[in-house]
């Protein structure tokens, strides 16, 4: 069964060309549907019924799963049986009616200004690696770009003299995005100081082309990079729960709330659809809300 689920990651990443991230999580859902299977002691994809499968997604959703979660699992299971339907693996798609779980509409959790103050002074600047830290944490806050498009980037594509840096964000869409000064500084003392030595400490002869190198002189992965903010967010005794995302939600806004235009905002963030920008709308208001019932004489 293990192999009809590699060939499926195998073609969204070959053929339909998604990206690493999303391919990973499919995998993960599988593999786990696949483990839930084997307890039942379901050892063949043409012996999974719909049945199976409501069990397994409301087995999940009693464990307390998100419904956003809960719905990529769904999506991945049906994708795949589609794929062993056209692969002749399975005559009936035991997925096709099967109804979408209502995932609601939640706000991100995004951090105060204070706390991004906070997150920003806790990598020792006169360390290596707190220098590096320093730069990605200060590039990923003033430009607000996913974490893959981070590590992602490569010396070539920010010029600090003019102060802005190139992304290749979903759908190989390239974007321009302004970096500021607190950032350009704290990249530019990375370069300057440290990139060169943690890539001389690269064993493979190899240079790696990317901009943000990990201690052994080779590309930063994302769990990497997940790792290091998790560090300094506990060191920094920040309470708000933190996603990839939290910086790149707080970014967006926190130029919101200082009267940046929605349409600039959805540019920077790359979303090809404003609406998808427009929850920071949402959760603008809700702050809002928040301050008039905290201070208001009758709030």
């Amino acid at each position: 069964m293990e192999r009809w689920i590699a060939g499926f990651i195998d073609r969204l990443a070959l053929e339909e060309g998604l990206a690493e991230a999303t391919c990973e999580a499919y995998e993960q859902d599988l593999r786990q549907f696949r483990a839930y299977l084997k307890k039942k002691e379901i050892n063949s994809w043409t012996d999974v019924s719909r049945d199976e499968i409501v069990s397994f997604l409301l087995h999940l959703k009693e464990s307390g799963l998100s419904p956003t979660s809960l719905a990529r699992k769904q999506i991945a299971i049906k994708r795949f049986f589609h794929y062993l339907s056209q692969e002749k693996i399975v005559t009936v798609d035991p997925t096709i009616n099967l109804a979408a779980p209502k995932t609601g509409k939640s706000l991100p959790n995004v951090l105060t200004y204070e706390e991004v103050e906070r997150l920003l002074a806790q990598p020792d600047p006169g360390s290596e690696l707190g220098k590096r830290d320093k730069a990605m944490l200060e590039l990923l806050y003033a430009t607000g770009v996913r974490v893959s498009e981070l590590i992602s980037v490569i010396p070539s594509d920010i010029n600090l003299d003019v102060g802005f840096v190139r992304v290749m964000g979903k759908g190989s869409k390239e974007r321009i995005i302004p970096v500021g000064r607190a950032a350009s500084k704290a990249v530019k003392d990375y370069l300057e100081e440290v990139r060169g030595r943690l890539a001389g400490k690269n064993r493979s002869g190899k240079i790696s082309p990317f901009l943000f190198l990990n201690w052994r002189g080779r590309a930063l992965t994302r769990q990497g990079f997940w790792k290091i903010i998790k560090h300094y967010a506990r060191s920094a005794g920040i309470k708000t729960p933190l996603t990839p995302h939290t910086l790149r939600h707080s970014f967006a806004t926190h130029l919101l709330a200082n009267k940046a235009d929605l349409r600039s905002i959805q540019e920077m963030l790359g979303h090809a659809d404003i609406s998808t920008t427009q929850i920071y709308t949402h959760l603008d208001q809700a702050r809002l809300k928040d301050i008039h019932a905290q201070y208001h004489p009758r709030g």
